[in-house]
């Protein structure tokens, strides 16, 4: 018999993977290429909620330390986290967390949902925004316009989108006892 805690891994391992597969998905658009890796971690955090996609995202972010190539073109290791884009990575961690949170105190509706991934997505380009203008010592406009602005449109739509199928399939996966329990 699998036991609470083990299935709550099983599932945590699952959405991880997820996570890794999306991010290899890739639009290559100027200026900036599309990714799956946020709308990713705003389907996750809408499907799971905050403790469970926050240690998703973290087992995401531990499997691309360690070398496995999980980030976004197949790369990984501390370079990649710690390079001027490692920002939007670790605001993976903050972006999940909030957007579960917000979801499991105001509802999972789809209105809830779409606030709760804009404000994800807000988060996650307010840390690659701070991060690329401290890593690549950018003034602030610069850093503004390189690492915020032109990821905002699509990063609206992707907000709508992973909010829009989250609800979706959070409520089959909930009649399906498929989501993690509370151990």
């Amino acid at each position: 018999m699998v036991t609470t805690k083990t299935r709550n891994m099983m599932i945590i391992a699952m959405y991880a993977s997820i996570l890794s597969i999306l991010a290899q998905i890739t639009i290559p658009l100027p200026p900036i290429p599309i990714t799956g890796q946020t709308l990713a971690v705003g389907l996750i955090a809408t499907i799971i909620g905050s403790r469970f996609s926050t240690y998703t995202i973290l087992v995401y972010l531990g499997l691309g330390t360690i070398g496995l190539p999980v980030f976004s073109s197949f790369t990984s290791g501390l370079g990649i986290l710690f390079g001027p884009t490692g920002g939007y990575l670790i605001g993976f961690i903050p972006a999940a967390f909030m957007t579960g949170f917000w979801l499991e105190k105001r509802g999972f509706t789809n209105i809830q949902a779409i606030a709760a991934n804009l404000i994800g997505m807000s988060i996650t380009l307010m840390f690659g925004l701070l991060w690329l203008k401290f890593s690549a010592s950018l003034s602030w406009s610069a850093a503004f316009l390189t690492g915020f602005m032109p990821f905002l449109p699509v990063g609206i739509l992707k907000a709508f989108i992973a909010a829009y199928l989250g609800i979706l399939i959070r409520k089959r996966l909930l009649s399906a006892r498929l989501l993690p329990a509370a151990s």
